[in-house]
């Protein structure tokens, strides 16, 4: 055991050794800070942070499945308006967006033929492809249905329901006729298919009271059948998607459970996140360009402050239909 020198104490001025004191505590007080946030960081909750919110806009959907109501909306996969496992086939037809494939070739690969046009990129298995399907992975496993949830599964074909918005559950027997969803701009739907397949014969989706069609979600168990009909909303589908002639508004993303393409034949697609999906019952997009000229009238649209040292008629608080721009501004 060490015994200290008696001869040592008290050989320093009073002052000088309250001064080491003082040193010596405030060195102990940060030793104690940091032991203290070490200590929270290693209690931190094993769940980990709350789950993203994996859509781009939220909606305000008037259901009691919050949750689950918030992440549908239109999705967050960077813009991709088709995304598949491996490979993308369109024959005839066309797309509006950008395609990519999870996979590199081989085996990803996007096959055009008679003429299919798709009008943004195309990606194979590169970096910006690869984010976007992992971002809809993540999306798929958070929206599945989960035990417990207040679902109860409408059967039948949907031939002429009104959904408001809302969460839904739907069987996977054939769809045909006319579906209607009724709501505003704001409005989401998610529609799951919590077993099995959709697939869909004649089958169109109206939206009424200026519904978005990129603010629907279709959370499929497997794959996606369309033939000759008009289904709108995003699609997200564990296995393969195919839609053959007729009209698709969203986006389209395959392959979930580990395998699945995308097939277009004869097919006009528009995706979300071409910009230019989400057209309403009017017809109207989800942000209308603006006719800026004088006198034109009200246009219900967004802009964009598109001259930023004099603003247009509609921009920076003018009245829509009265002159804005004068001396030739």
């Amino acid at each position: 055991m060490w015994i200290p020198d008696r001869s040592c104490f008290h050989t320093k001025p009073l002052g000088e050794t309250m001064s080491t004191l003082s040193r010596l505590t405030t060195r102990l007080a940060v030793v104690a800070s940091f032991a203290a946030l070490l200590t929270a960081a290693c209690n931190t909750d094993s769940n980990g942070p709350s789950s993203l919110n994996l859509s781009a806009d939220r909606g305000h959907a008037e259901h009691e499945n919050d949750n689950d109501n918030d992440n549908a909306g239109r999705g967050s996969s960077s813009g991709f308006s088709v995304l598949a496992n491996a490979a993308v086939t369109c024959t005839g037809g066309s797309v509006v967006g950008s395609v990519g494939t999870f996979l590199t070739a081989p085996p990803g690969a996007i096959t055009l033929t008679e003429g299919c046009l798709v009008s943004g990129a195309q990606d194979i298995g590169g970096p910006a492809a690869v984010s976007a399907y992992n971002a809809f992975l993540s999306q798929y496993a958070a929206l599945a249905p989960k035990l417990g949830d207040n679902c109860p599964v409408i059967t039948g074909t949907l031939a002429g329901a009104n959904l408001a918005p809302g969460v839904y559950c739907v069987s996977s027997e054939a769809k045909t006729g006319v579906l209607t969803l009724s709501g505003n701009a704001n409005s989401t739907w998610l529609i799951k298919v919590p077993s099995g397949a959709l697939t869909g014969t004649s089958f169109s989706v109206v939206l009424a009271g200026g519904a978005q069609a990129c603010n629907v979600t279709w959370w499929v168990d497997a794959a996606v059948t369309m033939t000759d009909s008009d289904l709108k909303g995003n699609v997200l589908a564990g296995a393969a998607i195919t839609v053959t002639r007729g009209t698709f508004a969203g986006n389209a993303w395959a392959g979930a459970d580990g395998v699945g393409d995308v097939t277009f034949t004869q097919a006009a697609v528009v995706g979300c996140g071409s910009g230019r999906g989400g057209r309403g019952d009017d017809g109207d997009h989800d942000k209308g360009k603006c006719n800026q000229g004088v006198g034109n009238g009200p246009e219900g649209c967004d802009p964009g402050n598109s001259n930023h040292r004099h603003g247009s008629n509609d921009e920076d608080g003018g009245t829509p239909g009265n002159p804005g721009r004068k001396g030739g501004h």
